[in-house]
């Protein structure tokens, strides 16, 4: 019996509304902005770089605004790579990568990035990394960190004498010399103080070595110790580099020297050894013997490192 072309007519109305809207729906997926963040490694030591890879497809006719990397927490910006770009069928994809580290040891979290395009937002995965210090020897003794004690002073009764005599002698001190400093005839001239004959690199190797040689204990303990390394390696940056590195802090001078392209074991050992100051002078920490001498090494092949790569 022949097809009623009535029915013939709503089977082919319904055949192509099907088509279309499968062919709409496709249309609409091909156009949905699309994001991506990924990392090449999610375990390092302190002072390792991470890149990371940002991702982002957008249809035609779209504005969207570039991921914000003003401030990651716990992370450090090292380098950013320019915004590639590339156009599809449906539009445009955008490629950046960013080199970043962490000074900070734990496990933390690479937020989740947004992607704004018109009033929507976009977000990437969030990303977790580890960071740690190097391996340490288990055989070696554990310095456990104690609180500060208070001990009682028995001369504290003679506190306000000892400052009455301080202001004392300070006035006198005060006074000799802006008499001393009247008496001054125009011919006498002033005293220059003389820099070091050496060069950066020579003064600093010489005074690493003097003071490995004096030890913790003459140095006047470990605080003392480790504070006279650091000076060492900060003037010796001052005089070869002019960088300004005195008021830095760790983390600061790190991201800064990062920038001299230091091979990553030299730059992982710098950086723990300026982190064991830190901790030295603000945890309390007592570094055994070999430690000390291991931090001495590592400013020592630092500085030679820096002068080779400075000179270049």
């Amino acid at each position: 019996m022949p097809a009623c072309p009535e029915y013939m007519k709503r089977k082919a109305l319904y055949i192509t509304s099907c088509l279309f809207l499968l062919f709409a729906s496709f249309v609409s997926f091909s156009q949905t902005v699309t994001v991506k963040a990924t990392i090449d490694r999610n375990k390092i030591l302190i002072g390792e770089p991470i890149r990371l890879r940002l991702e982002a497809s957008v249809p035609t006719g779209t504005e969207a605004s570039w991921f914000p990397l003003d401030s990651l927490s716990h992370f450090e910006l090292v380098e950013k790579g320019k915004i590639d770009t590339a156009a599809t069928i449906d539009g445009k994809t955008y490629q950046q990568t960013i080199v970043i580290t962490s000074f900070d040891s734990g496990r933390w979290v690479l937020p989740s990035l947004p992607l704004q395009s018109g009033n929507k937002s976009y977000l990437t995965d969030s990303l977790p990394v580890s960071v740690a210090y190097s391996n340490f020897d288990p055989q070696q003794d554990y310095h456990d960190i104690k609180d500060i004690l208070d001990v009682p002073n028995p001369n504290t009764g003679y506190i306000n004498w000892v400052l009455i005599g301080l202001v004392l002698v300070s006035v006198i001190a005060i006074v000799y010399f802006l008499r001393k400093k009247a008496a001054v005839t125009p011919q006498q001239q002033p005293v220059v103080k003389k820099l070091s004959k050496l060069d950066p690199l020579q003064e600093a190797l010489q005074l690493l070595e003097e003071l490995s040689k004096q030890g913790v204990e003459a140095a006047g303990g470990a605080k003392a110790f480790h504070t006279r390394l650091n000076d060492i390696f900060r003037w010796y940056l001052y005089r070869r580099a002019g960088m300004p590195t005195m008021e830095k802090t760790s983390g600061e001078l790190m991201v800064q020297l990062r920038q001299l392209k230091m091979d990553n074991d030299t730059f992982t050992r710098l950086a723990q050894g300026l982190r064991m100051g830190d901790a030295v002078k603000f945890a309390k920490y007592q570094p055994a013997a070999a430690e000390n001498q291991e931090t001495v090494d590592v400013f020592r092949q630092s500085v030679a490192t820096l002068d080779k790569i400075i000179s270049s």
